[in-house]
């Protein structure tokens, strides 16, 4: 038992600092080898149990329950909720709960999954676009809006996922279901320009894959155009504006659909090329309120996945210091 009297094991939330690149659950995957070898976490019988087995005892998955509270896409990085325990119980409180995020869009350019991961669906006019014409643009996507899922999403219409439509050009059975959601605030906080070394993405559709995603969408939007409209008054080496977004939004906003919807506002076409979740719930990357709780650096995990080092006085490794440091106890 620790020194500070801690009733164990203990179920808990906490947030971790996810990096872009690797999936959510791959990063809850390895943090699960850590948690079920854990006194704080798992029952000292139960830990034992698991030493006698060897590795293909059942305690090293079914020890304790672990999962996440919002998936965040490979891209992005950020504010990942994790619960343990009976904590998995209370992650569905941060589906819906209100986020923060940073997200820089890059002109000129669609993809199907509207952010640099996607391939380009078609090219737009960019240099016209000024800092005053965004800063008034962002006034149409603040309150209450409503918005159009990514047709190339997994959301599923009829049974079939949307991007099956998109890909093999079968006109949709009826219009994708807007979703109303909250933005609290929207603000332009940095004005890039060409000073970036941000790209569009090298893969494209080819003329095939545009008229099967115009014919899938034609089907319940008849002014629906899908091709390139390149901008003719720059140089093609030139490179196209980004700009950074902040925003306070309720769940279930699709930050990808702001950037793509107002770019087409503005008169072109972008794509998400960083994004950042700053903020979920009372998790925050840069705690400013009370009873907000910072996160847990990814680092710390993937150190510990190499090697968890020697305990401490009170048994503890550095992992489950820097966990114990940031969680939230669940009873």
């Amino acid at each position: 038992m620790p020194k500070d009297n801690r009733e164990e094991p203990i179920s808990a939330l906490f947030g971790v600092v996810k990096p872009s690149g690797p999936t959510s659950m791959s990063l809850v995957n390895d943090i699960k080898k850590l948690v079920t070898k854990s006194p704080l976490f798992v029952e000292e019988t139960k830990l034992a149990a698991k030493v006698k087995q060897g590795k293909r005892s059942k305690y090293g998955r079914e020890a304790v329950k672990i999962g996440q509270g919002g998936t965040l896409d490979p891209l992005a990085d950020g504010v990942l909720v994790v619960g343990v325990g009976k904590g998995t119980k209370r992650l569905s409180d941060f589906l819906d709960c209100v986020k923060e995020y940073r997200t820089t869009c890059l002109l000129g350019c669609e993809t199907d999954s509207y952010d640099s991961d996607g391939k380009q669906v078609r090219v737009a006019p960019w240099h016209h676009v000024t800092r005053e014409q965004v800063e008034e643009a962002l006034d149409q996507f603040r309150g209450e809006i409503e918005q159009v899922p990514p047709v190339f999403s997994a959301l599923k219409m009829d049974g079939k996922p949307l991007y099956e439509y998109a890909r093999s050009g079968t006109p949709l059975p009826r219009p994708i279901e807007k979703r109303q959601v909250t933005v609290h605030s929207l603000e332009l906080i940095e004005w890039k320009g060409s000073d970036h070394a941000f790209r569009w993405p090298e893969k494209k559709f080819t003329k095939e894959e545009q008229e099967a995603m115009e014919k899938a969408l034609k089907s319940v939007d008849d002014s629906v155009s899908i091709k390139d409209e390149p901008d003719t008054d720059v140089p093609s080496e030139q490179v196209p504006t980004a700009f950074v977004l902040s925003m306070k939004v309720s769940g279930g906003t699709y930050v990808r659909s702001i950037v793509h919807d107002l770019a087409h506002a503005l008169g072109s076409a972008g794509h998400v090329v960083t994004l950042t979740r700053s903020r979920q719930g009372r998790f925050a990357l840069e705690p400013t309120e009370e009873g907000d709780r910072a996160c847990v650096p990814w680092e710390v995990f993937q150190k510990a996945l190499v090697d968890e080092g020697e305990a401490d006085a009170e048994g503890r490794k550095e992992w489950e210091r820097q966990v114990l440091d940031k969680l939230e106890i669940v009873t």
